[in-house]
């Protein structure tokens, strides 16, 4: 279910996952969980701290789904993996207790073609393939929105589907796939949702080729750092988030690993 990085005690972290809900004092390492699109930039960030005095032990999940169930376990201090619909969705579905504390990135997301160069050359009929879940799902439907390809419902954000289409002049087919396989339907779908920093770990095609990005357009899909509502005084925290933002070298890692396609959500 998870991997962890070489640099950081194997036995250490599995001594961690294992003390469910334990109590963390000053000295305590903080526990950070995140997935492999946002690892580098953090271990920037755990080195930095690391110079500060602060001990920080970053534990790499390989899904979407146990970040937030080690968090509400007490397993982890902090998640930083996803943005504000998915948590939202998350608590929805499972009852988690756990609450945005602050802003990292957003990653942009794309429309990529490898067949066509712009969305007036897309033919009549054309297949496009958006993610299948209701999270991801709404955000492809949000940027064939603004492409201008389709009409959506006012008002309906994030949780767009596609009954809340109400124009389609190209009648294009929308096909649902999940979310990790989009790179892999570049090769046969006219029009891809893509996710530059999965495209960069695929190394298939250039990230950077999208014929239209969203960033900003919707401040909802800033990755948030994740914690249990109890935990939000923790010195700890404050310190952590203040070196991801603030550090040289972390903003050097960031630049490093999304180049441009990322923007500073605390900026915003």
């Amino acid at each position: 279910m998870l991997k962890t990085f070489l640099t950081r005690p194997v036995a250490a972290i599995a001594l961690a996952l294992g003390l469910t809900g334990a109590a963390h004092g000053a000295d305590a390492p903080l526990k950070i969980g995140t997935t492999a699109a946002f690892a580098i930039p953090l271990e920037a960030a755990v080195d930095e701290a690391k110079k500060q005095g602060l001990k920080v032990e970053l534990i790499e999940f390989s899904d979407w789904i146990a970040p937030n169930v080690s968090l509400a376990a007490g397993d982890i201090d902090v998640n930083y993996f996803q943005h504000i619909p998915f948590l939202e969705n998350a608590k929805a579905a499972a009852g988690f207790d756990l609450v945005p504390y602050a802003p990292g990135i957003i990653n942009n997301v794309g429309l990529y073609s490898k067949k066509y160069k712009s969305f007036e050359a897309l033919p009549a009929g054309a297949s496009v393939a958006i993610a299948n879940d209701p999270i991801n799902s709404g955000r492809g439907l949000q940027l064939l929105a603004k492409s201008g390809l389709i009409t959506l419902k006012p008002g309906v954000g994030y949780k767009a589907t596609e009954e809340d289409i109400i124009a389609n002049p190209k009648k294009l087919k929308i096909l649902q796939v999940e979310a990790v396989q989009l790179v892999r339907a570049y090769d046969d779908a006219d029009l891809v949702q893509g996710y530059p920093a999965y495209i960069r770990l695929a190394n298939t095609f250039d990230a950077r080729s999208a014929l239209l990005f969203d960033g900003l357009d919707h401040k909802e899909y800033v990755i948030q750092f994740v914690i249990k509502p109890q935990n939000k005084a923790d010195p700890r925290l404050a310190k952590f988030i203040d070196i991801y933002q603030h550090s040289p070298a972390v903003r050097a890692a960031l630049e490093k690993a999304h180049g441009t396609l990322y923007q500073p959500g605390w900026e915003s």
